[in-house]
């Protein structure tokens, strides 16, 4: 299984980078803060470098960012979306991303569910934090900013 996954996540890469070139041009996705009732906030660590992350992916061809944002949630954390409370920014910085250039809109949304690894190539682990029991350390892509932005109100364009 191992080398299959890898073989995957070399081909994944490699038709990113192909994308690029021929469109050069920035990818939409989205993060989602999921806020379970209790108010815990839901990460998930990514199998591809092992950090905490908030869950989000690419928005799909003929999707809106509601919709991507309800699926991507489904997808990797088996939440259901109950509603998108509020924009917390765009982030368009061309090295957010370590795989491409990826602009990422970024929303509050109130969940609810059984958390259950649901893609087990992209995630390892799901839990929610309390507001003071978030992981101090380096997370995935600029989502630390995306938490403090989200932590401190802010509506943040970058």
């Amino acid at each position: 299984m191992g080398a299959v996954l890898q073989t995957t996540r070399g081909l994944w890469r490699f038709g990113q980078t192909v994308l690029g070139i021929i469109f050069r041009h920035p990818i939409t996705g989205t993060s989602i803060i999921p806020i379970l009732p209790d108010g815990r906030i839901v990460l998930i660590r990514r199998r591809d470098n092992g950090l905490w992350s908030l869950p989000g992916g690419m928005v799909d061809w003929g999707e809106d960012v509601p919709t991507a944002i309800g699926r991507e949630l489904q997808e990797e954390t088996g939440l259901e979306l109950v509603k998108i409370k509020r924009l917390v920014g765009v982030y368009s910085a061309p090295d957010r991303d370590p795989r491409i250039h990826s602009i990422c809109i970024v929303a509050e949304a109130d969940v609810k569910g059984v958390m259950t690894v649901q893609d087990e190539l992209e995630v390892v682990e799901i839990k929610a934090f309390t507001l003071d029991s978030l992981p101090q350390e380096e997370m995935s892509h600029d989502h630390n900013r995306q938490i403090k932005d989200y932590l401190q109100g802010l509506t943040t364009l970058a």
